[in-house]
């Protein structure tokens, strides 16, 4: 059986190794982007995960592994963005790359002890689900999202913007588990 802990931790590097690299590549220019922006970003890869697996074919040379990638990465900056603001200004865009690292790292083990211990109740249940699935509740919590945002962040009963963009690492980390690893092994 699979170290799904093992696992995860390794994903985590690829996306951290891409997360950092462009952080020296184009800062964190990304500080500009409102929560709304950020969770278009989400959609806007996800949709295309979802019409690669329809078509059946991409006819940029990237595939639906680098969306998963992303998916990740921006959920962790509106995570990011969601506890220090946006930056409204240049004079406030930029954030050293080790603050940035350093929240990135706060908030993917935050989404790694979250699955950890969902993980444990479903019995690894992910590890039966197809891929398109992964993918359909990702934009099914990207609208959730988004309805959210559209209320201002207020909710009567369901869980806040927070919980839905962990959900979403989680199950793109699942998703690259499933296709990086697996696929190796």
């Amino acid at each position: 059986m699979a170290n799904t802990s093992e696992q995860y931790d390794e994903i985590i590097k690829q996306c951290q190794d891409i997360f950092s690299k462009k952080a020296y590549d184009y800062g964190t220019a990304w500080r500009i982007l409102r929560l709304p922006s950020l969770t278009d970003q989400i959609y806007i890869k996800a949709n295309r995960i979802r019409s690669i697996q329809e078509k059946g074919e991409a006819k940029v040379a990237e595939g639906i592994i680098p969306e998963f990638i992303g998916i990740v990465n921006y959920s962790v900056m509106a995570l990011i963005q969601l506890e220090v603001g946006v930056a409204n200004d240049a004079e406030h865009l930029e954030m050293p790359p080790a603050q940035a690292v350093e929240l990135y790292n706060k908030y993917i083990n935050a989404a790694k002890s979250l699955m950890m211990n969902k993980n444990h109740d479903y019995d690894e249940a992910w590890r039966q689900m197809r891929i398109s699935s992964l993918d359909d509740i990702i934009l099914m919590k990207l609208f959730r999202i988004k309805s959210i945002e559209d209320h201002k962040g207020n909710t009567i009963i369901s869980e806040g913007l927070d919980a839905n963009y962990y959900d979403i690492i989680n199950y793109s980390m699942f998703a690259l588990i499933r296709l990086v690893l697996e696929k190796e092994s």
